[in-house]
Order: C-alpha cells, then sequence, then structure tokens
C-alpha cells in the first residue's frame, strides 16, 4: 500500500489550471491605473511595483512610469525613493520598468523640467543595469496595458508548467 501526503495528492490538480487566466492586481497607490480589456484585473496593495497578477506578487512585478513621473524620478529626494523601488525589484523573478510615451520625447526634453533629457536616458541605462530591470517603452497606456496582460499570462503559464514538470518528476513507479 503506497502512501501519499496531501499535498502531492493537491498537485495532481494542478493541470485542471492550464485553462484559469491570471488576474492582474492593481496596486491601491495606483492613482490612474490601466485598463485591462484581456485579463480581469482587482485591486490591492502590493509590497513592490504597480502591477502583478493573484499568487505572483512575490515574483512578478511591473512598475509603470509616465515621462513627467520618470523625469521626476531623476532628480532629488523622488530619485532616492525610486532607487528604493528598483532595489526592492531585484528579488523579483520577473520585473520591468514600463514607460508609457516615446523614447524620441525624452530625447528631445518634450516635457516640464530642467533635467537634461541626456541626465534621464543615463538614469535609465543605469538602472536597467544596477538593478537588473529591463525598460521597455510602450507609446500609450492602452498599449502598456496589453503587454502587461502578455507578461503576466505568459509568467503564470510557465509556473504551471513548472509545477507540472514537477509532478511529471516526482512520479513513483505507477505514475502516482
Amino acid at each position: 500500500m503506497k502512501a501519499s501526503t496531501p499535498t502531492l495528492l493537491a498537485l495532481r490538480h494542478l493541470g485542471d489550471l492550464a485553462d484559469v487566466r491570471p488576474r492582474i492586481v492593481v496596486d491601491t497607490r495606483e492613482q490612474t491605473p490601466l485598463v485591462f480589456t484581456r485579463l480581469q484585473a482587482i485591486r490591492g496593495t502590493l509590497r513592490s511595483g504597480d502591477y502583478s497578477f493573484t499568487g505572483g506578487e512575490e515574483s512578478f512585478a511591473i512598475e509603470r512610469k509616465s515621462i513627467p513621473d520618470l523625469v521626476s524620478c531623476c532628480a532629488g529626494s523622488n530619485r532616492e525613493r525610486f532607487e528604493h523601488e528598483l532595489h526592492r525589484l531585484r528579488g523579483y523573478r520577473f520585473k520591468r520598468l514600463v514607460i508609457v510615451g516615446n523614447h524620441s520625447d525624452v530625447e528631445k526634453g518634450v516635457y516640464r523640467s530642467n533635467v537634461k533629457p541626456r541626465a534621464v536616458l543615463a538614469s535609465l541605462s543605469a538602472w536597467e543595469v544596477r538593478y537588473d530591470c529591463p525598460v521597455v517603452w510602450t507609446p500609450t497606456p492602452e498599449a502598456a496595458a496589453l503587454q502587461v496582460e502578455s507578461w503576466a499570462w505568459w509568467f503564470a503559464r510557465e509556473i504551471v508548467q513548472d509545477a507540472n514538470a514537477l509532478l511529471r518528476g516526482s512520479s513513483g513507479p505507477d505514475g502516482q
């Protein structure tokens, strides 16, 4: 007679998750959240980032900035606060800094600030390397929302596939 643990019995049903769609978690501090059209979104408090998905809050985080927000994060006390945020993201398996706007607008200084475009772009490059956080430019909030949904879906799918591979690897000789 083979003994099985409750954990393994629960794991046998991971295949049921294959058709489940992740729910986006929008941080409660987001003042103008992205509008998601393909995945359901709920409000919640995230330790880091502005967007995650249920069950992935500790491994998946997206920080979103508009160009004016980004520029303000390049100077003074905002810079220190933002770098703390990026530092916290280092522990996430998947993290991105999504900028809503065009790279060329920053290059041309199309924003209200005395911060030089070169300083903004240099800060982005340094942060990307220092905090291992890729920067992704999206032209509109709608494009940003679609990108976040895509990342959440694919990341959640990988978690299910990894868990199923673990299950297959832990199967005994009779497949149980």
